[in-house]
């Protein structure tokens, strides 16, 4: 046992190792300050980490995940879809959106809408030229029963459920709602002395007050005489010096911006409000999408609506919804809603810059790029964010084809050093064909973005004769990969002691 270990302890801390001694070993912050002379659990988990940096304790943690009521109204007063079932039963099985919109006033029925078609509740069917939801034989089975993410939410009033009692699709749903349940960590934590831990604490060291600082009142008033000090620890460790850096965030946004740069691009930009207009319906996103429901996105009270001045575009974009203008598609069909494409939102995605910029610049050949914060009422959790970047990018050319743009996406990665990408078939209403891009990240792989070529309905409108690819991927997703951060949080919490360890290059 070195002396000089014993002869540097703190107040807190020989008090610390004599509780853990009378305690068996080891206890629990409560346990201590229940039975032991400690106030508060800072207190205690003050003076156990500075006995586990001598070797004298050991700390041992363990968190577990519970689920809690964040909106008890939902919970009490019942989802969207089950007002809507019920609406729709009243009116004998069937009713029409207007309808359904009178009966469920503030936009919910647009919510109910998308949960009663996800869970096959409900069909919308077309009656002499209107939208009719229909209830399907699920739907009405469903009137005499709760859905089981009802049963689970009245669970939740009762009191908060842990992670593995929770059945993980019910979970996705609720999370994916936004401010229904909130996640409850709890943390358990345990204090354990070592043997040189003990054999200090049974060695006869005493408890006693000393002093560790040497103040103008102690020397004033005689005290420093008859005083006890604390013998000086040269092993503890000092603190470290930083030099400034930038945040790993801003390297890495600028790290992207000059690899798109030298490879040719020139930077595109967009406004964070955008009219549906140009965030959705230039886009060939169908009116009726789940992306436009209340749930996904972010619709403004001020300004509420955004005109779109340039009446003949107005005009294209709504023949190419309903009929598919001369592009030789059939379109959506139904009847394209001129002022639901003026909503006023925070855009969705970054792809809103590309289809601007395409409209300004629709000559081949072209390479823009954008790094765009976009937003998305999502749930934060470890891999999501309501508010996030994205890597947006075009190219227009006679000579694009499919494999030019996997290539661009292979080279791309492979410059920000990841090789392990594989490439799937996706949808998206504004591509075609499409695809998903995954990178193998902690033992599986993680979705980082989409692609694809832009369909003829999409840039017909703007006179462009040639193909058009683009992209969106993850910017925080690729952070993740290149730093191996589990969980996405953390690379927009301000830990000092996070970003002072950060590497310069």
């Amino acid at each position: 046992m070195d002396p000089t270990v014993a002869e540097g302890l703190s107040y807190n801390e020989i008090k610390l190792l004599l509780a853990l001694d009378a305690a068996g070993g080891k206890a629990s912050p409560q346990d201590l300050i229940s039975k032991y002379d400690f106030s508060i659990e800072v207190e205690v988990m003050g003076a156990a980490s500075w006995l586990e940096t001598k070797g004298l304790a050991k700390i041992a943690e363990e968190s577990t995940m519970f689920f809690a009521i964040g909106d008890e109204s939902v919970a009490k007063h019942g989802l969207p879809e089950r007002k809507a079932i019920e609406a729709i039963d009243a009116a004998g099985g069937k009713i029409g959106m207007p309808e359904l919109a009178g009966a469920m006033p503030g936009g919910e029925d647009k919510i109910a809408v998308g949960w009663l078609k996800r869970k096959g509740l409900a069909d919308i069917v077309k009656e002499g030229g209107s939208k009719i939801l229909v209830l399907t034989d699920k739907g009405r089975d469903s009137l005499g029963k709760k859905l089981p993410v009802e049963e689970f939410l009245e669970t939740l009033l009762k009191g908060p459920v842990a992670e593995k009692d929770a059945d993980k699709s019910i979970i996705s749903e609720l999370k994916g709602r936004g401010g229904i349940i909130r996640e409850a960590p709890e943390v358990s934590r345990e204090i354990t002395i070592t043997e040189e831990g003990m054999r200090i604490a049974k060695s006869g060291i005493e408890l006693k007050r000393e002093v560790t600082d040497i103040t103008d009142r102690l020397i004033q008033s005689g005290e420093w005489r008859g005083a006890e000090y604390r013998k000086y620890d040269i092993h503890t460790f000092a603190p470290a010096l930083y030099p400034a850096k930038r945040s790993p965030i801003t390297r890495l946004s600028d790290q992207v911006r000059q690899m798109f740069l030298d490879m040719g691009f020139v930077e595109m930009s967009s406004d964070y409000v955008q009219p549906s207009f140009w965030n959705m319906d230039v886009l060939f996103t169908p009116q009726d999408h789940p992306a436009r429901d209340l749930q996904d996105t972010f619709y403004l009270d001020y300004p509420s609506s955004i005109r779109e001045d340039d009446h003949e575009l107005v005009e294209c974009v709504r023949e190419l919804h309903e009929n598919g203008g001369g592009t030789g598609s059939t379109g959506w069909g139904g009847e394209w809603s001129k002022e639901f494409s003026e909503s006023a939102i925070l855009r969705t995605h970054s792809t809103v810059s590309s289809i601007r910029y395409i409209a300004a610049h629709p000559e081949a050949p072209c390479k823009a790029f954008s790094i765009s914060r976009i937003f998305r009422k999502e749930s934060i959790d470890a891999t999501h964010l309501p508010e996030f970047t994205q890597i947006e990018g075009i190219v227009i050319d006679e000579n694009a084809n499919f494999d030019t743009l996997i290539s661009i996406i292979r080279e791309f990665y492979a410059r920000m050093g990841f090789d392990k990408i594989r490439i799937r078939p996706a949808y998206f209403p504004y591509t075609e064909p499409s695809l998903e891009l995954e990178v193998f990240f902690n033992g599986k792989w993680m979705e980082l973005g989409g692609a694809g070529i832009f369909r003829p309905e999409v840039v017909a409108p703007f006179g462009v004769k040639h193909p058009v690819l683009a992209w969106g991927f993850g910017f925080e997703r690729l952070a993740m990969l290149k730093w191996n951060i589990k969980d996405i949080r953390e690379l927009y919490i301000s830990d000092l002691d996070t970003l002072k360890g950060s590497k310069v290059f």
